[in-house]
């Protein structure tokens, strides 16, 4: 069981929900923490390859690596953090509805090492639980109003 379950219903086909979210470069429009991502493989984004998504986290931007390790288009991807001290997870779905409309489902959870422990449940999540509603209107607005 993951620490955050999300679900978000659009009115938007899922070709162009998947678009949007398969796409890293989107992730600071719809996410208040992120402040910049940079792809660090060359090609096409897919499974394997590695971003580095730089957040606000707490007082500090904090750069994070993250590699995907699920990517079945158009309807599901997994990225996981591969460094730094606070370690994310994440599981996502992209499942069609009726009327070309798209349910979006998202499962997060984190792993601390080291002070990555004492920051994860003072920091972290208190941040996240404070941030996901926004994220979600975000997201929505973003996938309603903007051209895929």
């Amino acid at each position: 069981m993951s620490a955050f379950h999300e679900e978000i219903d659009v009115d938007r086909s899922p070709g162009d929900v998947w678009a949007y979210l398969s796409d890293p470069s989107h992730l600071p429009e719809w996410q208040a923490s992120a402040v910049s991502v940079e792809q660090l493989d060359e090609g096409p984004f897919g499974l394997g390859s590695r971003i580095r998504v730089t957040r606000h986290v707490g007082r500090r931007e904090i750069p994070m690596t993250m590699e995907v390790t699920e990517f079945e288009p158009p309807h599901t991807w997994g990225m996981r953090g591969i460094d730094g001290p606070v370690r994310g997870s994440v599981h996502g779905e992209v499942v069609p509805l009726a009327d070309d409309r798209t349910r979006v489902t998202m499962d997060l959870d984190f792993e601390g090492r080291g002070i990555g422990k004492v920051l994860l449940p003072l920091v972290v999540r208190p941040q996240l639980r404070k941030e996901l509603s926004h994220n979600e209107r975000l997201l929505k607005k973003r996938l309603e109003h903007t051209a895929a």
